[in-house]
């Protein structure tokens, strides 16, 4: 879901449309959208799973504050998708845990 038609800020400017790869799937974001904005305009509210009991966590503060929408990105674990824009080709993964450091292949 976008708004498109914003009350205050007006009609959202056309931007290029990019894929970038959510758990391996590719998924269509915008050029300008943080990680977290692409993900919740694609449906997928679950950015990771807590250590202790495998739940899941999504966006909460949406300023870079707390930890609950950090993901895997490009192999870096720990990144905070509410602030991180996305970039063409960007792997993301939902992270399990307190993440791991991935190689790239």
């Amino acid at each position: 879901m976008r708004v498109v038609n914003h009350p205050i800020l007006g009609e959202d400017p056309k931007k290029r449309k990019i894929t970038i790869y959510i758990d391996n799937k590719p998924v269509e974001a915008m050029e300008g959208d943080t990680i977290a904005s692409a993900l919740w305009a694609n449906g997928i509210k679950a950015c990771r799973y807590t250590p202790k009991n495998q739940e899941p966590r999504g966006i909460f503060c949406c300023i870079g504050r707390c930890n609950d929408c950090i993901m895997t990105v490009d192999g870096i674990p720990n990144i905070r998708s509410c602030i991180t824009p996305v970039k063409d080709g960007m792997r993301i993964k939902t992270q399990k845990g307190n993440g791991t450091w991935e190689e790239l292949k």
